[in-house]
């Protein structure tokens, strides 16, 4: 869960984006897993969907990298957050993120979806 004041506009990256209301300091702790709330899928029971459900849960879930039996779906608009190659939150751990950058209120939060992927991630058209 996002543990920061967000909101969500349009985005020059891709389609939606997700934005700071307030400035966040460099090193602050921005989102958490919290299994209360955020989603662990079962990779068999995602492989099984089709259609419309394969395709949303394609676009807005990722591997869960401590538990590959798993796919990990946020409950808030963290999911909207845009990959940035040089992103200004780390995700590296996968079950926290953190600000590696000063981020000014109302500017777009980003993170680098390659962390998520082993073998990089496939964009999949806009949102």
């Amino acid at each position: 869960m996002l543990l920061v004041e967000t909101y969500l506009d349009k985005s020059p990256i891709q389609g939606i984006g997700l934005y700071s209301r307030q400035p966040i300091a460099r090193g602050t702790l921005i989102w958490r897993l919290d299994e209360r709330f955020d989603r662990l899928i079962p990779v068999e029971l995602w492989e099984a969907q089709d259609g419309a459900v394969k395709s949303y849960l394609d676009r807005y879930c990722y591997p869960r990298r401590k538990d590959p039996r798993f796919i990990v779906f946020e409950a808030d608009d963290a999911r909207y957050m845009n990959h940035a190659d040089d992103p200004n939150t780390d995700f590296s751990d996968g079950d926290v993120a953190y600000a590696v950058k000063d981020i000014a209120a109302g500017e777009e939060i980003t993170c680098n979806y390659n962390v998520f992927f082993e073998d990089g991630f496939e964009f999949l058209g806009d949102r």
